[in-house]
């Protein structure tokens, strides 16, 4: 991850700064539908935004069959995710063209490290009991060192989403906080599972918490819920960020994760992200999308873009 900011160092647990805010559903409804149907970007501008996204994706395999060859190939993608001669039709072969990084399970980190081995991708890790996030807390903390020890630059955690439903600001301010902790030097974002929060001022809330317990990003979901990354939802989180930092100066990351497949996705996030945050939102480290198969398509877009014609799905393959 980039340098370029200084990480969030965190504040006190500050209370007046959210519970008294309440989000109206069918505003942020009605504001995210306006930003995803009023965007057009054509031709050469849409290949430049779609190679933007590329460089944000968080390259992921999550599944219970992984294997160290599956993290392999997908680190090989990582490194090369558009093919040459579609980036040389574009002259854009010698921008160092890779993915923002590649994210797997704890034990899947040192095969992910040897594998991206020079090439300057992070290796992100989900840990502490995901997807659900129930284990005992020593035993979340300690899956944190183990992936850090693997050579984890980023990690993403999760939350007790019990913490945000009953209210209880406290326990998710200590929890994050003792995480991060736990997570050194590697950048920590934390997944909030929107989908499970109920509300979107629930939403909105955790977010705040998160971030005054110093995540250096906050993340939309786990991809396991029923519901993941909404416009909606993401709408509020960057709400959130935009007023953290006027609060405190401090800059925190965002990622969507789940659900999003198409370019065309990606594309409606890159317009949220510059029309609500400004243009150093748009690059990897303070914006992230976390994905397996948007990739695929995205690359499929930038081949009719070059050739004026669409290949079939299956032509380009995520590993």
């Amino acid at each position: 991850m980039s340098e370029n900011w200084a990480r969030n160092p965190g504040t006190a647990l500050q209370r007046d700064r959210f519970e008294d805010v309440n989000i109206n559903r069918t505003a942020a409804e009605r504001r995210a539908a306006n930003i995803a149907s009023g965007r057009s970007v054509k031709k050469q501008h849409q290949a430049a935004w779609l190679l933007r996204a590329i460089q944000c994706i968080d390259l992921t395999t999550l599944a219970g069959d992984d294997t160290p060859g599956r993290v392999r190939r997908l680190c090989a993608k990582a490194r090369q995710p558009v093919r040459h001669d579609l980036l040389s039709a574009m002259d854009v072969q010698d921008i160092g063209m890779t993915t923002g990084a590649v994210c797997v399970y704890p034990t899947m980190v040192r095969h992910a490290v040897q594998a991206l081995q020079g090439s300057g991708i992070p290796v992100a890790s989900v840990a502490t009991g995901f997807p659900a996030g129930l284990t005992p807390m020593t035993q979340r903390l300690a899956e944190i060192h183990y992936a850090v020890d693997e050579g984890a630059a980023e990690i993403d955690i999760v939350i007790t989403r019990e913490h945000v439903l009953l209210g209880n600001w406290q326990a998710l301010y200590d929890e994050i906080c003792a995480m991060r902790e736990a997570c050194g030097d590697a950048h920590m974002k934390a997944i909030l599972a929107t989908g499970e929060l109920g509300t979107l001022t629930n939403v909105y809330r955790a977010s705040m918490v998160a971030m005054q317990a110093g995540s250096d990003f906050i993340k939309t979901s786990t991809g396991k819920e029923p519901v993941n990354a909404t416009l909606p939802v993401s709408l509020t989180m960057l709400r959130a960020i935009r007023d953290y930092g006027e609060q405190t100066g401090h800059h925190v990351g965002f990622k969507p994760a789940g659900g999003l497949r198409t370019a065309k996705d990606a594309m409606a996030w890159l317009a949220l992200m510059k029309e609500e945050l400004g243009a150093p939102w748009l690059r990897p480290d303070l914006f992230r999308i976390g994905a397996s198969s948007l990739l695929a398509d995205i690359e499929r877009q930038l081949e009719h873009h070059v050739t004026g014609r669409y290949a079939s799905a299956d032509h380009h393959a995520l590993s």
